[in-house]
């Protein structure tokens, strides 16, 4: 169990703005930063983050919480791993009432999978650096390959020893389950019984998650045995899954945002040498096709990518396709051809850092303009062809979110396929229109589905539920923000606005569950002589009311300055009229309590059949109308006589 003043000592250090910003690339607007959600696939950023609350907030899926919180949604980790990662960003000691060690397995299975991953990636290390095979074979290569130590050390690079089982029996005998071996890939089950090391005799190269933890592991054999598969990879695991990693992202996140573009190669060999170089903003798809997951990544950090391919053109021709999901998730695509026979490895091991850098500035073309010229190579004179050539060329343009790039691409286009611009729009027009035809439709579709039936029977009629959930809260609201503010009103003695609004709402009973907790934990607290603050319910231990609390503290909007220091309007705000707005909130809430009050009372006169309880009822309903008259007389609504 971890200690109280561990806890306090994580949450009190831990920043909003720089956890999250490991993750997303923040830009200032007015108090808040904001940024695309991680949470959600989005092109204009709805993802909202306030330093003064110390919280985060999306209000595009809801998602929201403070930084621990985030940790935990972003890794999928449980509470405490969310606090060892804090503590860890933050160098705090993380102190447990029990002593526990990484060479035991955690119950919690996922952690199980880090922890073994984590001892798989120091044995490795271990075997490269001191075992005599280790260095002969795995650290030899490396070195050949022109890797210094400090970069073998901070890609944390290993080696395998040549035997069947050699982890296994280690990890076996130091206490891990196989299950969790087999899991993460690091054991093979072959036969029913037999165990066996599925990286043996390789090189090994780790794959570390987001925040820089081990889940996953490339393995290169050195073997030139044309049966040998070159390279091995894990498998798919609950803490990898490969559609979703980059190889290198953890190293060359804050190199991304630095520079504001990011270098994409395909092996792991790239990223060590052009990072190597000096060049840190690289990360690799790890030999796969890449996916829009990964796309989405590398979008948190910047719009900007330049892709550096091998002079293998065939290879380049036939992902070209492929390279339109880029262009459809917004961002800016350039391409660099290193000449024949040589990769980023191997050009950069060449030529060096200076001159790497120059060739690239000055060979990178944009995607569309470069897809162009190949493949109005390939169709020669022939106009089938050709006229093939310009459909696919205005189908990736189509794929621009921004009109104006897309644009100024059709004009680009027109002169190097010598073809009238007005053409090139017609067809760009029909293909978005083809799209948004088939996306309303697959749109109606889900909506059918999804819609209820209304009346499949006849007997059946739309119920249309009328709650008082907005007044309720609008009461929570105004007292998580203003709560703990002392006044003093209609000449009364100065109090807190919270002891102001529980008083006006003695004899109002809330519906809304969330909303009702935290009003009774307000007066409960304020009863044992504390007031509580916004930040008790923010960090509270329901997460319901976490939630609730962060929506209602929170806004997507911001007034600019703009409006009083250029146009000198003057936008006055709830707080320099706090008494108005308060009182509207508690008014309004008990307006909505009385107008379902007469509406059961109208109910019960009409069903009541004896005229001496129909007259009770009549008194009843003229006392409670007079009731609303006067609150409404205060809202300034009209009332119908």
């Amino acid at each position: 169990m971890i200690l109280q003043s561990t806890v306090d000592k994580v949450i009190e250090a831990a920043r909003i703005e720089e956890v999250v910003g490991d993750f997303v690339n923040l830009k200032k607007r007015g108090t808040s930063l904001i940024g695309l959600c991680p949470f959600h696939d989005e092109k204009t950023p709805s993802f909202n983050v306030s330093v003064a609350k110390g919280i985060f907030k999306c209000f595009g899926c809801g998602k929201g919480g403070d930084a621990v919180r985030f940790v935990m949604d972003h890794e999928h980790a449980s509470y405490p791993e969310a606090l060892r990662y804090l503590a860890n960003k933050y160098q705090i000691e993380f102190e447990e009432t029990e002593n526990t060690s990484e060479d035991q397995v955690a119950s919690d299975h996922r952690e199980s999978l880090f922890i073994i991953s984590a001892w798989a990636g120091k044995y490795f290390r271990t075997q490269l650096m001191e075992s005599q095979e280790g260095i002969s074979i795995g650290l030899s290569y490396f070195k050949e390959r022109g890797f210094r130590e400090d970069i073998i050390k901070k890609f944390e690079l290993g080696y395998s020893a040549e035997q069947w089982d050699a982890l296994t029996k280690k990890a076996l005998l130091e206490g891990y389950k196989s299950d969790f071996l087999e899991e993460t890939g690091l054991t093979i089950r072959k036969d029913g019984d037999k165990l066996y090391d599925r990286f043996r005799g390789r090189v090994i190269f780790p794959i570390h998650s987001f925040t820089g933890r081990i889940v996953a592991f490339g393995g290169r054999t050195l073997k030139t045995d044309k049966s040998v598969p070159k390279y091995v990879n894990s498998p798919e695991s609950g803490i990898y899954h490969k559609s979703n990693v980059l190889y290198g992202l953890f190293f060359a996140k804050k190199a991304i945002r630095d520079i504001d573009n990011c270098y994409l190669v395909e092996g792991y060999a790239d990223v060590l040498s052009v990072h190597q170089a000096g060049i840190e903003n690289v990360v690799a798809s790890s030999g796969t096709s890449l996916t829009i997951e990964q796309i989405r990544l590398i979008g948190r950090f910047t719009k900007n990518v330049t892709i550096l391919y091998d002079g293998d053109a065939a290879g380049i021709k036939a992902s070209l396709r492929s390279l339109d999901m880029i262009l459809e998730e917004g961002l800016n695509v350039k391409i660099v051809l290193f000449p024949d026979g040589h990769d980023p490895d191997s050009y950069v091991r060449k030529v060096g850092s200076t001159a790497f850098k120059a060739y690239i500035e000055k060979h990178q073309k944009d995607f569309i303009l470069y897809k162009t010229s190949i493949l109005l190579q390939e169709a020669g004179t022939d106009p089938i062809k050709k006229a093939g050539v310009i459909h696919d060329i205005v189908e990736s343009i189509a794929k621009i979110p921004d009109s104006i790039k897309a644009s100024v691409f059709i004009r680009e286009c027109s002169t190097l396929l010598q073809m009238e611009e007005r053409i090139l729009v017609s067809e760009l027009n029909k293909i978005r229109l083809g799209k948004w035809k088939r996306d309303s439709g697959q749109a109606e579709r889900a909506a059918e589905q999804s819609a209820p039936k209304l009346f499949e029977d006849p007997e059946k009629r739309l119920v249309i539920s009328h709650t008082d959930e907005p007044q309720e809260k609008e009461i929570i609201r105004l007292l998580l923000q203003y709560g703990a503010e002392r006044v003093q009103w209609d000449d009364q003695q100065e109090t807190y606005i919270a002891s102001y609004m529980l008083a006006n709402l003695a004899d109002v009973e809330f519906d809304h569950i969330a909303c009702k907790t935290i009003l009774e934990e307000y007066r409960t607290q304020m009863s044992a002589g504390r007031l509580p603050t916004e930040q008790d319910f923010i960090k509270h231990h329901n997460v319901a009311i976490v939630d609730l609390s962060i929506s209602l503290v929170s806004s997507p909007y911001t007034l600019s300055d703009n409006w009083y220091t250029k146009r000198k309007i003057y936008v006055k705000n709830e707080r320099e009229n706090l008494k108005a707005t308060v009182l509207g909130g508690i008014f309004h809430l008990k307006k909505r309590k009385i107008d379902h009050i007469l509406n059961n009372i109208r109910v019960e006169i009409q069903q009541e059949t004896d005229i001496d309880n129909q007259t009770i009822l009549m008194k009843r309903y003229m006392q409670v109308k007079e009731v609303e008259k006067g609150i409404s007389s205060f809202l300034g609504a009209v009332i119908n006589k």
